[in-house]
């Protein structure tokens, strides 16, 4: 019964004293950035990824009035 224990207990003591407290430390480090908000660079870089997917969805578009005039069917092949 005492060796059930002892197998018990050394991985939970290892678990408290290693991991335990690094992964309290990286969650409230990650807790803390979320609740900072974005960066200035982080807003560039979605406002450039927006007009990114806005420029795109119009050549996605044009692409498919093009499809439609040359292949009327085109959707159905799918």
């Amino acid at each position: 019964m005492e060796d059930v224990i002892g197998i018990i207990v050394a991985p939970i003591i290892i678990f408290m004293i290693f991991v335990a407290p690094i992964w309290l430390i990286l969650h409230y480090r990650s807790k803390r950035k979320m609740s900072q908000g974005l960066s200035e660079q982080e807003v560039a870089e979605m406002k450039a990824l927006s007009h990114q997917a806005e420029a795109m969805g119009e050549r996605i578009k044009t692409l498919e009035a093009i499809l439609d005039a040359e292949s009327p069917q085109w959707r159905n092949r799918a």
